[in-house]
């Protein structure tokens, strides 16, 4: 979760405290706990500027939780349901499945225990992101398991947001979760709905989609309309929309293309670009081109393994 509370919403949750005693009308509860929820759901960059990677981590809990208190008063808010999808989805990324990936030689058991939990927390994110859907349009979570195409026809430019966080906590979580049939079987799901954010505004989070694109369609099988070649598009893509000042695109090259086909080369040579990046010349993604920059050096360090010689 990079995005922030402001400090008018934090104004706003000292007033709800402080008056909680005497607030006894439902209508007046209810626009004290809304100011809230509207205040955690702006986007800002105070998390994603960060230049330090394990304090944010360490605050994200505590936040996380917050957010759920106030959702349960309001649990209908669209942007709090939003925001909760993203927050959920970026924290089991960077700081469970990731650090799993850095102890899982040493420690595999620990490893697959926070695989584990990166798993629920992705299944929690996705239930925030069709929560969202379903405020905005009635039943959306049963249509998209019956017609996902039918289901994100109706959807527009106002549901980018949720759709792109729902599909994708919703792919993290069949790529984790590998050896669950039942999960897995609903990739036509979020492939609908990923698709359908690329019909509507192919440059969405400024390259974010594109990165991801890059990941997807290098990891999807040909006979299911995956290739190199779309792969490289979305990285061309990609490159583009965030002027290479965004690691994740040489990242996701060379982790989904170059490991793919070994070569290895080109991956150290991607690997190389991202950690060549100044990571302040572009403050709003700071923090995510630091931990990107954390795993190109452990891939680099860990080529000889990745490599057939």
């Amino acid at each position: 979760m990079f995005s922030k509370t402001t400090r008018g919403s934090f104004l706003a949750l000292l007033a709800l405290l402080a008056l909680s005693p005497v607030l006894n009308g439902c209508f007046i509860k209810s626009m004290a706990v809304n100011s809230v929820a509207d205040g955690l759901a702006g986007q800002g960059d105070t998390f994603s500027s960060d230049n330090d990677p394990q304090l944010v981590g360490d605050a994200i809990p505590f936040s996380l939780k917050f957010m759920e208190s106030i959702l349960a008063a309001t649990p209908r808010h669209t942007a709090l349901l939003t925001t909760l999808c993203q927050s959920f989805t970026e924290y089991s990324y960077a700081y469970i499945q990731v650090e799993a990936d850095y102890i899982a030689d040493a420690n595999y058991s620990q490893a697959r225990e926070m695989r584990v939990r990166a798993k629920k927390l992705y299944q929690r994110a996705l239930e925030y992101g069709l929560r969202g859907l379903d405020t905005r349009h009635d039943h959306f979570s049963q249509k998209i398991m019956t017609d996902p195409k039918a289901a994100v026809k109706d959807t527009n430019k106002d549901d980018l947001d949720l759709l792109y966080w729902t599909s994708v906590s919703w792919m993290a979580a069949i790529s984790i979760g590998k050896d669950d049939p039942e999960l897995v079987s609903d990739i036509p799901q979020a492939e609908a709905m990923i698709y359908r954010v690329e019909q509507l505004d192919p440059n969405y989070g400024d390259g974010s989609l594109q990165e991801f694109l890059i990941t997807y369609e290098a990891g999807k099988p040909t006979l299911m309309g995956g290739s190199i070649k779309k792969a490289k598009e979305h990285y061309d893509k990609a490159l583009e929309l965030t002027k290479g000042l965004s690691a994740s695109a040489y990242l996701n090259y060379a982790e989904a293309v170059d490991l793919k086909e070994q070569n290895r080369e080109e991956f150290e040579e991607m690997l190389n670009k991202a950690l060549d990046i100044d990571v302040d010349k572009n403050k709003s993604i700071r923090l995510v081109n630091l931990i990107d920059q954390k795993r190109a050096k452990w891939l680099l360090a860990r080529a000889d393994t990745l490599f057939v010689k």
